[in-house]
């Protein structure tokens, strides 16, 4: 059978990867596929930079977007990153002249992924995207493969390695956020620009993709809600740690008869279960479907061996002749399914008040819940020292987040309370 020729749109640490990847177990990937895959060209921004790879014998295109329209070129590879500009329109013209197409890039598909699918159908083509979730673990092809006979009810996990980084290091040294962000700054495991990291966005592209993948609907990412963990400080992490939870960024999608739900932030699991035990640069992913109750993945999310992995297994699937609907089902049968707005959340919370000691304050705050009928599940409270500012902490039995933020709203306005109250979700996870 002939070489697959592919050709890659960006030679950075993923594109260099699967590049050394390719040719250190050609004989392994060959074996497997029945076929070669062989590089038919490349692209990058800069040809003289040293990449750690041999690069002599490839054929070079200054232009990225014309792999596309290589005779010799059977599949393109867009890691370039971005969701808009190059990469964009390297993956409409790939689509156009029939070629298949494989990426890494979660911002592409979370904002474009809908119409790259119902182009994909038309052409009658394959979209790879494994390594554009969650690195090395295979949750694409579980999702779509392995669990395909299964109604999937929630999807939830740690997606983003750097924010889980920061906040295992924050746990285990007590430091301050600005502090363990400058050191995973240092050894490489956030971007010098950490924003899309650190603010969620990197998780929510993922979860759009995955609530689109799991409940095969149109990729919706403006329908998640975000937040990030700056504000999450030492002292919430050690109060956590008396309740009986850690603090982890949790990215969730979730149906029910409403609709469906997708939230990426902060959030409190029990110590005592598995995805609480996620640290480092580590990634999780938990499926709950109706015949596989859970299905747990736990890996690398990122770095350029499992992300190259997850390239070089799309192509594999390539060159056996495997062609899948990028979101299970062809683009005019994914279902319109309405996103479930935060407000309508019910669950549990943690609010942390700093107040200043002095008879009545907790009187007003319970007032004040039970107005919202929000029901305290634990009240904590160190020490005394009258007239000045302490902590005072509490978890909730279930409520809605509508009320919770009115009675927060409320809360933050009476006098004996000096700054706005600090909240973060409860998820039984």
């Amino acid at each position: 059978m002939a070489t697959l020729g592919i050709g890659i749109a960006g030679l950075g640490t993923v594109g260099s990867g699967v590049i050394g990847l390719l040719r250190r177990n050609a004989d392994l990937i060959e074996a497997g596929c029945g076929r070669k895959i062989g590089i038919a060209g490349v692209s990058a921004r800069d040809r003289s930079r040293d990449r750690g790879i041999e690069l002599g014998d490839c054929r070079w295109f200054d232009d990225a977007r014309s792999l596309a329209d290589d005779p010799e070129i059977d599949v393109v590879v867009e890691l370039i990153g971005g969701e808009d500009g190059v990469a964009l329109d390297l993956a409409r013209r790939s689509i156009a002249a029939g070629k298949h197409f494989v990426t890494a890039n979660k911002a592409l598909l979370a904002i474009h992924g809908t119409e790259l699918a119902t182009a994909a159908d038309h052409a009658g083509i394959h979209v790879g995207y494994e390594a554009a979730v969650a690195g090395g673990i295979p949750v694409i092809k579980t999702l779509r493969e392995g669990l395909a006979a299964n109604r999937v009810r929630r999807v939830h996990g740690i997606l983003n390695g750097t924010s889980n980084y920061i906040l295992t290091a924050m746990r285990e040294h007590g430091a301050a956020f600005e502090d363990v962000l400058g050191e995973a700054q240092r050894l490489g495991y956030a971007e010098l620009d950490p924003t899309l990291d650190i603010g969620g966005g990197d998780a929510a592209h993922k979860l759009a993709i995955l609530a689109a993948l799991a409940f095969r609907r149109p990729v919706d990412f403006a329908g998640v809600h975000v937040e990030g963990i700056r504000g999450v400080t030492p002292m919430d992490i050690a109060f956590a740690r008396e309740f009986g939870y850690r603090i982890k960024l949790l990215a969730i999608a979730q149906a029910g008869t409403g609709g469906v739900e997708q939230r990426v932030h902060p959030t409190m699991v029990p110590e005592d279960g598995a995805i609480a035990h996620i640290d480092g640069v580590f990634n999780a992913v938990v499926i709950e479907g109706d015949a596989a109750p859970v299905t747990t993945l736990i890996g690398a999310g990122a770095g350029a061996g499992p992300t190259a992995t997850a390239v070089v297994a799309d192509l594999a699937d390539i060159a056996r002749g495997v062609r899948h609907a990028m979101f299970a089902v062809p683009g005019p049968e994914l279902v319109h399914r309405p996103t479930v707005a935060i407000d309508q959340r019910q669950g549990e919370y943690y609010v942390r008040l700093m107040v200043i000691d002095q008879p009545g304050v907790m009187a007003d705050v319970s007032a004040i819940l039970r107005d919202e009928q929000i029901s305290l599940g634990s009240l904590l409270q160190r020490g005394r020292d009258p007239g000045e500012t302490v902590p005072v902490v509490m978890t909730t039995h279930e409520a809605e987040e509508a009320s919770m933020r009115r009675a927060c709203e409320r809360i933050a306005a009476l006098d004996t309370v000096t700054e706005p109250p600090v909240t973060i979700r409860i998820e039984r996870v």
